[in-house]
């Protein structure tokens, strides 16, 4: 593997990761300033607690209402309208605590491990 590929997997945190959170910032389902402050929020508050997570954030999940959306893989947990109120109680509560924040999750597809699935 390239070198410059190298580091960027170690940046990104591939090889720790525990989750991946996805974020959508807009502009279709909410105002992008909106979606950047929760980017931001996210990004510092990741930092700041050590979560083991890599986040990505996204123009367009294809929902374009309800937004900001924050996804949470491997589980699969989607909560729209996402403030960094609601993005600290969703941290302390689900992804430091282990249990989803239920008056928010708006769907649930969790993922099944490649070497679960049977080949087609």
């Amino acid at each position: 593997m390239d070198e410059l590929v190298k580091a960027g997997f170690a940046k990104a945190g591939v090889a720790t990761a525990e989750r991946h959170l996805f974020v959508c910032i807009g502009p279709d389902c909410c105002d992008s300033r909106n979606g950047e402050e929760l980017w931001e929020f996210i990004k510092k508050r990741v930092k700041e607690t050590g979560l083991r997570a890599m986040r990505t954030k996204a123009a367009c999940f294809r929902i374009c209402a309800g937004g900001p959306w924050l996804v949470v893989y491997p589980d699969g947990t989607w909560y729209g309208a996402v403030t960094p109120a609601r993005f600290e109680r969703i941290l302390q509560q689900h992804l430091l605590g282990g249990e989803p924040v239920r008056e928010w999750l708006a769907a649930q597809t969790a993922l099944t491990p490649c070497a679960d699935r049977p080949p087609k």
